[in-house]
């Protein structure tokens, strides 16, 4: 519910019929014995269509003057924005007509009829902001520059025609402050960053009041405007760096709102008095931080926020609106959000979402009693799929940490639903990117796929995640391939325990570090699982800090201090021992490799090199690479492509159901340059398919 310039959408689909899985008829019970409870059927195996293709709608959201109802949805396969009268979404049109990657990131300015868009190409994160008129469906690149990195600072509706952006085309490494003209697309310059800014803030008329800029040891000067340039007003030292930090400013300018651990553990919201200096703390929270918060749309007053430990939790600041929320919470168990809403605040955009319930959305009206309307399924092709619940969990670490972990069951080896593992299953430990980031409860696409394959599936938040207070995020620090490995080993033991699965039965996956702990457990740990899936992990510490992008520049300290540091000869070092690269020759266990080409954080060459060296010892390895793609793959083709590699991988390696190939390459990018033999299927599925590669 935290108020978000351009809003991050996720998640892709569209619609197969399911497969069922084939049942064996049980023999007759024994004559004068009583029968022995049935044993429970496999569930209906749901087609990787319906969990990573397009999505009927998603991202929907409401305009500002409450005129439109937008989302995106497919237009010839394709993502793309569509707009319908508010009063009648069944005449919904699209007005964007992106043929390659899709648009999910995109939100309403204060313009009557003016949508704003991000677009990269080929993931490679350049990415250029645009401004559509929904009326002539005229779209205009305003930020129309090579290799330039925009991002939204700042939309205000009492400067309508106006967006505040940040643009790296003068210094790569900094973002200039400008004001573009939503209808002309003419920039004026705003702030040329020499201060070596990280994050703006402005006010109410598009005014940059507050700044952050980091520090060489690793923390963090918060910067209030004066007549003659910026000055000093706080300091953030590097232990709080990841905790504390501006949150949001009023409309007037008169409130700072601050997320500050400092003197704490956790977290707290905090409001300070501009012209005063007067600080009142407004929430805190000793098991979790503050996460989100909901403000009013029209004062930027915050009225709601959330803590997050093992679900969600929402708490009114503002009496007003605290009858809404209760209200909202009535949809059910899962998680609520406010998506958008309209600047009188008399209509709310809602989300619905739980572990066994893709997105929903709901029309809010405010003050007539009723409750909210649904609107859209994002996945309806998912109804009454036999989805499972997510479970939160506590795990104890070997040194007493508490690990919130979650925890979803194939149907079979949980028939009555209760969370408690029946009988053992093969495992797939799951790990998060980052590291400095966090698993949550909800709808997760990958959880379904490999309960409904018949895998139990593990989310832990090892040390070094976030959300959970200072201590447990800096207990990361230095710990790569060490106690942060530790913490998911205990969790494999915690699952062993308690029958969730067998030793000698678990798969460790994840992307980005969640793909480093991938290459990490075949490398350190070489007998601890069973085979591994790497997506964009990087193997090789020293070149992956050597290629960062260059707008990494502000955050750069803090990897440097939280890693090792590559300008310092015990950096280097610390760098290497952490690599897996440096371990291969360990690996004893079959591994699959995801990578996209275009990726401008964990570059190709951090896959090449590791495929390379295990080639060069004859280690097997099959390595999947999409050449239109970057940090993940985005484009619903190419997720359904690896996925389903991936599941005939596992498939091998654990035993669990597996779909058939099938169609799922179709429209796909992929690429198999090495170990497509390891596979079943798959060199059959590649004879057959021409890729194609969208930009």
């Amino acid at each position: 519910m935290r108020h978000r310039t351009v809003l991050l959408l996720s998640g892709l689909i569209l619609s197969l019929p399911l497969l069922l899985a084939g049942c064996r008829e049980e023999a007759a019970a024994p004559p004068d014995l009583a029968p022995a409870p049935a044993a429970p059927k496999e569930a209906v195996l749901v087609a990787r269509d319906d969990l990573f293709g397009n999505p009927e709608r998603s991202g929907v959201q409401i305009s500002p003057d409450g005129a439109y109802l937008s989302w995106t949805a497919p237009l010839e396969g394709v993502m793309n924005v569509w707009v319908a009268p508010a009063n009648d979404p069944a005449a919904a049109r699209a007005v964007t007509s992106d043929t390659a990657r899709g648009i999910l990131d995109y939100s309403w300015s204060y313009r009557p009829g003016t949508l704003l868009y991000l677009r990269d190409s080929g993931g490679d994160e350049d990415f250029h902001l645009f401004a559509v008129d929904v009326a002539s469906g005229q779209a205009r690149d305003l930020t129309p520059f090579e290799a330039t990195t925009a991002s939204v600072v700042g939309l205000a509706h009492r400067q309508p025609d106006a967006v505040l952006v940040g643009m790296n085309d003068r210094d790569p490494k900094w973002h200039d402050l400008y004001r573009v003209d939503l209808a002309s697309g003419a920039r004026t310059l705003v702030e040329k960053n020499e201060q070596q800014i990280g994050q703006y803030l402005a006010d109410g008329d598009l005014q940059p009041r507050f700044a952050s800029r980091s520090r060489p040891d690793g923390g963090l000067d918060l910067l209030r405007r004066k007549a003659n340039g910026w000055e000093p007003f706080d300091e953030v030292g590097f232990e709080d760096s990841m905790t504390t930090g501006l949150a949001g400013l009023s409309d007037d300018g008169a409130t700072l709102y601050l997320r500050d651990s400092r003197g704490r553990n956790t977290a707290a919201l905090f409001a300070l008095d501009v012209a005063s200096g007067a600080r009142t703390l407004l929430h805190e929270d000793a098991r979790a931080d503050v996460g989100n918060w909901l403000t009013d749309p029209a004062s930027g007053k915050v009225q709601a926020v959330s803590v997050n430990y093992l679900r969600e939790e929402w708490a009114a600041l503002d009496p007003a609106i605290a009858p809404d929320l209760a209200r909202l919470a009535e949809l059910g168990p899962g998680e609520i959000s406010v998506n958008t809403r309209t600047l009188d605040d008399r209509t709310w955009l809602v989300v619905y979402s739980a572990a066994e319930s893709p997105v929903q959305y709901y029309r809010y009206a405010r003050g007539d009693g009723a409750a909210p309307v649904r609107l859209f399924s994002s996945r309806p092709a998912l109804e009454g799929a036999p989805l499972v619940p997510m479970w939160p969990q506590e795990i104890r670490s070997r040194d007493g940490l508490t690990l919130v972990s979650y925890l979803s069951l194939p149907a079979a080896s949980d028939p009555d639903r209760d969370g408690k593992a029946n009988a053992p299953a093969p495992l797939v430990l799951l790990v998060h990117g980052g590291p400095w980031a966090r698993d949550a409860y909800g709808y997760s696409g990958m959880a379904q796929w490999l309960a409904n394959r018949g895998y139990a599936v593990l989310s832990v938040n090892y040390r070094g995640s976030t959300g959970f207070g200072k201590t447990f995020t800096n207990a990361g620090d230095g710990e790569w391939a060490t106690k942060m490995h530790d913490d998911l080993l205990d969790a494999v033991e915690w699952a062993v325990a308690q029958n969730v699965t067998l030793r000698d039965q678990v798969a460790i996956m994840g992307g980005s570090y969640g793909g480093y702990a991938t290459l990490v457990g075949l490398t350190f740990t070489p007998e601890t699982f069973a085979c591994g899936v790497d997506i964009v992990g990087p193997s090789n510490l020293n070149t992956l800090l050597a290629t960062v992008p260059p707008y990494w520049a502000s955050f750069f300290e803090q990897i440097a201090r939280r890693m090792g540091d590559p300008r310092t000869e015990a950096g280097r070092a610390w760098l290497t021992e952490r690599s897996p690269l440096t371990r291969v020759d360990q690996i004893r266990r079959p591994l699959l490799i995801g990578q996209g080409a275009n990726d401008p954080r964990v570059k190709q060459d951090e896959s090449d090199q590791i495929v390379n060296a295990m080639t060069a010892r004859n280690i097997p390895v099959t390595y999947v690479l999409f050449p239109d793609e970057g940090h993940g793959f985005h484009r619903p083709e190419n997720a359904k492509a690896f996925n389903a590699v991936a599941e005939g991988f596992l498939g091998k390696c654990l035993g669990g159901r597996v779909q058939p190939i099938g169609e799922d390459f179709t429209g796909s990018s992929i690429e198999v340059p090495v170990g497509a033999d390891a596979v079943p299927g798959l060199p059959e599925a590649l004879s057959t398919h021409t890729g194609e590669v969208r930009k």
